[in-house]
């Protein structure tokens, strides 16, 4: 389970730094919906 969360929170950083890299919106926003199921299950919500 250690290592499942750790590839999560490594695949949902590297998400949010490109979140932050790009300049076109439309990439802006696939990031983000790439971000938030990343992030709901780092925190373990289902």
């Amino acid at each position: 389970m250690i290592v499942y969360l750790a590839i999560t929170a490594a695949v949902a950083a590297l998400a949010i730094a490109c979140l932050f890299a790009e300049e076109k919106p439309t990439r802006q926003a696939t990031a983000a919906m790439v971000v938030v199921p990343l992030l709901l299950r780092l925190f373990l919500i289902k």
